[in-house]
């Protein structure tokens, strides 16, 4: 007999900006929307785990989807005209467009990395629409990932931003799963990568306005990895502390990548946050 995961895909098409994009979700499950956002350079195969999981499906309509220049998802036309450097304000409005067009009301929003700091900035900025944020592996600032290495005509950029994520992970979790978060950045486009660090490293800045994020209206649950040195556990507790009312936690045995590199592990601190925001 055939086996098959309990994931659907398709296309939708979101204005930005002005700007038409084609952009590909996946999907599982019934219930409240869970919205999942990939990290830097990756796309929505990250989540795969997670929308396999049953235990999570039977209550939640899991969603996840590729970024445009990621994946599945083309760049909108025109693409080579300009440097591709994501900002805050094109990233907030493609997710909220995202969650408006396919009519999620009062999703809980779950990012990881990038994903992780963009979750803070909904919820700072659309707190009445977002149900709630799970930041993972996010603070207020983070330095050092914005480099031009990955674009240099001597380096194999798509080797480079694998490997150098690669190290952000546990090296206890499972060898097939690092290998698979390897894989998937090894296919990213060219700049992608260093377009998205441009977001995470340069443009996102939460210090100072840690306290304009409301968790009685929208609440904000921060999970890091130990072993995360990207964005490190202390970092995320510096930044859960600075707004009021905020929740964190540091995984133990776990990297910068929870949901791919060692998910039975993840899932145990993600429960539990789920089972509260049911």
């Amino acid at each position: 007999m055939p086996e098959f995961d309990p994931i659907t895909g398709g296309y939708v098409y979101l204005d930005v900006a002005g700007v038409r994009n084609r952009v590909y979700f996946e999907e599982a499950g019934s219930g409240r929307p869970l919205l999942c956002l990939h990290t830097a350079g990756s796309d929505s195969r990250q989540y795969r785990h997670l929308l396999c999981d049953p235990e999570v499906t039977s209550r939640w309509r899991v969603l996840a989807f590729d970024m445009p220049y990621h994946g599945r998802s083309l760049p909108p036309d025109g693409w080579w005209k300009n440097e591709y450097l994501l900002t805050r304000e094109a990233y907030a409005g493609m997710v909220m467009a995202f969650t408006r067009t396919m009519d999620l009301r009062q999703p809980v929003v779950l990012g990881c990395s990038m994903g992780g700091a963009l979750v803070l900035e909904l919820a700072r900025l659309y707190g009445e629409e977002v149900g709630a944020v799970i930041g993972l592996e996010a603070a207020s600032k983070i330095e050092g990932r914005f480099l031009d290495w990955s674009v240099m005509p001597d380096i194999d950029g798509s080797v480079m931003a694998a490997s150098w994520t690669y190290g952000l992970m546990a090296p206890q979790s499972p060898e097939p799963y690092r290998r698979e978060a390897w894989w998937t950045y090894s296919q990213g486009g060219p700049g992608i990568y260093r377009g998205d660090t441009y977001f995470y490293s340069v443009d996102w800045d939460l210090r100072g306005r840690e306290e304009e994020i409301d968790t009685g209206r929208c609440p904000v649950y921060l999970l890091t990895g130990e072993y995360d040195y990207a964005c490190t556990a202390e970092e995320s507790a510096t930044t859960a502390a600075a707004i009021p009312g905020a929740n964190f936690t540091r995984m133990e045995g776990i990297g910068h990548f929870p949901m791919t590199e060692n998910y039975p592990m993840f899932r145990e601190y993600l429960l539990p946050v789920l089972r509260e925001r049911e």
